[in-house]
């Protein structure tokens, strides 16, 4: 008998693509059951214990060689004494880096990098040149000579210069000026000159259990005068030269032009950090008083300029931002008094501080909402680069795509962060309320008009 075939089933229909889609059955991403597959050597769990794992094994090598070379006591006392300028330095370049933070991951890689990482491969490879030069010339002064004044610039700065390139490399959204190269250059010089100061001080220590010396005419309390007191700044001079050589080329245009000014500008500040190292470590050849020449007449003046140059450039960023977000202000992203406070760093501290104070202090609100100022702060500032860096040709393919991430977590954040830059643009004078106006003197004043902009905005209701 014939049976009329089953009927065909249902297809669920499929959804319409709006302008504006809503993925409102999405699942949370620990829910996920569909998950994009990865090579397991590009996990982000996976690099980062790499990078732990480097780095702990190096700060374990050097740390006993450091210790072995100056005995318990001298590192114990060593190290006391050389964490001191570690706060005070990481705390300035820090306070340079206010305008557009970098990450903590990052500077404490950078770190972490010059502490155990650099050092070690600088004593480790200056132990083996010095050594190799006494036995090729049978002169152990001239090696030690040598090695100090030629051996250790290349290497050490060389060693350092690596966590700059890495960052460079593979943190590149983060990269993105002077000022970064400068604040990422001085983290790592910091942690290298901390290792070194332990070894220095360590020595020293020793030197004087052995003399019966103690008190201020030790050659501990000697040390620590040059290396921590007078030229704390030594070692991150020098390598901010590189810094401002990977920041140089982070400005360049990507074209072929500009990939040629991202190999020779860092190669560039290398070798002045090189010389300027070089400089200072071979200033006891030129006399009794060969150091203090160059202490005052050259590594003061240098240091006051470089000072100069990097205040003068976070100025230019915070100029930078005044010039470019008034397109977005004028676009409806942004009220109009937002540019001029973005623009202040006072401005922008009160503006933290007055979210703070209106959702309660000291409460899980009153955080919450300092914490999204300043997050919505630290994006209105990244989509001001991001556009400078547009206008000068300097941007990717992403640009689109970067714009529209930023705008939407300023868009996320707006309801907290706009009333309080506008109340701090208003109460730091940068936004100069006009008197209301009386026609003929009289009357009550009318009000200004409103003002609507026609520029698309994919989040306003239509």
């Amino acid at each position: 008998m014939y049976e009329s075939p089953p009927h065909p089933r249902q297809h669920p229909a499929v959804p319409d693509c709006e302008q504006q889609p809503q993925f409102a059955a999405v699942p949370p991403p620990a829910r996920w059951r569909y998950k994009p597959r990865r090579a397991w050597w590009r996990v982000r769990a996976v690099r980062a214990g790499a990078v732990i794992t480097v780095l702990a094994l190096c700060a374990l090598v050097i740390l006993a060689i450091v210790r072995h070379q100056t005995g318990t006591h001298g590192f114990l006392v060593g190290l006391g004494l050389a964490v001191l300028p570690v706060p005070l330095l990481a705390a300035a370049f820090r306070w340079l880096d206010r305008v557009e933070p970098e990450p903590w991951r990052n500077l404490v890689f950078a770190f972490a990098w010059g502490a155990f990482a650099a050092a070690l491969v600088a004593i480790i490879a200056n132990s083996f040149a010095t050594r190799w030069i006494a036995t090729a010339t049978a002169d152990p002064a001239g090696a030690e000579s040598l090695g100090a004044t030629v051996i250790a610039p290349v290497v050490e700065e060389s060693a350092k210069a690596a966590a700059l390139l890495l960052i460079f490399l593979f943190r590149r959204r983060d990269f993105t000026g002077i000022v970064d190269g400068v604040v990422v250059a001085g983290f790592t010089a910091t942690g290298f000159a901390f290792t070194e100061n332990i070894l220095y001080l360590g020595n020293a220590f020793g030197e004087d259990q052995e003399a019966g010396a103690s008190g201020l005419a030790s050659v501990t309390a000697a040390t620590f005068f040059v290396r921590v007191v007078m030229s704390p700044f030594a070692h991150p001079l020098f390598t901010v030269l590189t810094g401002i050589g990977f920041g140089l080329a982070a400005l360049a245009p990507p074209h072929r032009r500009g990939r040629w000014r991202r190999i020779a500008l860092p190669l560039l500040g290398l070798a002045f950090a090189m010389g300027m190292h070089a400089l200072w470590n071979g200033s006891a050849v030129f006399g009794q008083y060969g150091f203090y020449a160059v202490y005052a007449g050259f590594m003061v003046p240098a240091f006051a300029l470089l000072t100069w140059l990097v205040v003068w450039t976070r100025q230019r960023e915070l100029s930078t931002i005044a010039a470019e977000l008034p397109a977005y202000a004028a676009a409806g992203w942004l009220l109009p008094a937002e540019p001029l406070a973005l623009s202040s760093m006072r401005a922008r501290s009160l503006a933290r501080d007055a979210a703070a104070r209106t959702h309660g202090v000291r409460t899980h609100g009153g955080r919450a909402a300092a914490r999204a100022v300043a997050e919505y702060e630290a994006s209105a500032t990244s989509l001001a680069f991001l556009r400078h860096r547009a206008h000068r040709g300097a941007v990717g393919p992403d640009f689109t795509a970067r714009e529209q991430e930023l705008l939407h977590h300023l868009w996320q954040r707006r309801e907290v962060a706009g009333p309080a830059l506008e109340y701090a643009a208003r109460a730091t004078g940068r936004l100069r309320t006009p008197p209301p106006w009386h026609p003929y003197g009289y009357g009550p004043p009318h009000p200004a008009p409103h003002r609507d902009y026609a520029a698309y905005n994919p989040y306003r209701q239509q």
